[in-house]
């Protein structure tokens, strides 16, 4: 990729990548034709046996980097990446996800504008398979309570420092679905996130994904990483005296990804132990409980007609 001089940082974008040729041509030209102009742009490629490799090789003039050989999984595929990296902000976007125009530049503005942040984020936009747009998911402004609460950024509208990536330090291997999440609550240890109310990127649903294919896994993680949370110095007294409200927001993101891996009765309990602890943070969930009531009576359909606004609450 040509970088024009420029004064601007650089910013080093990953794609991990693994049979997702169907998609990956759209994702490699949505950081392509980006108007930022100091842009390192590396694929890490696992060894894919579709047409990935030839999709790759097309653009390969304007690539800093790539490689198609077997990795131990996205996580290591984009920590490999990491390491290549020789950006002041660094970012990754997934072989079937995109950013939206200008957001590399945005990012980098809201970075420059507030020094003492190590990371920003923004508004997700949900797409099909087909690339139609569905929804779009939008956060707030999240503390370290928040993300122990399971509170969820939108990992493809993420930018960070590198030098506060490399000292929270890079994805770990042990998780397989909520690596992200984990890595945020280590960049938060090290300096502020910050969010801007504006769409930046694109988020692929499609039954071959992790969150729909896979999405009991989630839940599990989510456990997981709270208990690694509770020894952490940082995060302790924060779970002492907030342990119901993260205990609710466990189970509320139990029942989520259990409903969506068609559990309906683990997800009523999930939603019910929610209750217990916290009763009204979790009737705002009530579409997602209705949902899961109908689909005990086979009612699951109403999935293909229900608004996707309320679907993903």
């Amino acid at each position: 990729m040509t970088n024009k001089s420029s004064n601007l940082p650089k910013v080093s974008i990953i794609t991990p990548s693994y049979n997702q040729g169907q998609y990956l041509e759209q994702t490699i030209k949505s950081v392509l034709d980006q108007d930022y102009p100091n842009l390192e742009y590396i694929l890490m490629d696992g060894g894919s046996t579709d047409n990935s490799v030839e999709i790759i090789k097309k653009y390969a003039d304007r690539l800093a980097y790539w490689v198609s050989e077997p990795d131990d999984g996205q996580a290591d595929a984009i920590n490999k990446g990491f390491q290549r990296a020789t950006g002041e902000i660094i970012a990754w976007i997934n072989s079937d996800d995109l950013y939206l125009p200008g957001t590399i530049s945005r990012a980098v503005k809201v970075l420059q504008e507030n020094p003492e942040t190590g990371m920003v984020y923004g508004d997700l936009r949900s797409i099909n398979a087909l690339g139609e747009h569905v929804n779009t998911i939008q956060y707030t402004q999240y503390d370290a309570l928040d993300l122990l609460s399971l509170q969820i950024i939108g990992q493809p509208t993420v930018f960070m420092r590198k030098e506060v990536l490399d000292k929270a330090g890079h994805l770990s291997l042990e998780y397989n679905f909520l690596m992200d999440h984990h890595l945020w609550l280590r960049m938060i240890q090290q300096a502020p996130i910050k969010y801007i109310p504006e769409e930046w990127a694109a988020a692929r649903y499609h039954l071959s994904a992790k969150n729909v294919a896979l999405a009991e896994g989630f839940g599990q993680e989510a456990f997981k990483i709270v208990e690694w949370a509770k020894p952490q110095p940082n995060f302790q007294s924060i779970i002492e005296m907030n342990n119901k409200e993260i205990s609710a927001g466990l189970y509320q993101f139990d029942a989520f990804y259990l409903l969506d891996g068609g559990k309906p009765w683990l997800a009523l309990k999930a939603y019910w132990q929610s209750f217990v602890l916290k009763p009204i943070p979790t009737l705002k969930k009530a579409p997602r409980i209705i949902f899961a009531f109908l689909s005990l009576f086979g009612f699951g359909w109403l999935r293909k007609i229900l608004k996707h606004k309320y679907y993903r609450q």
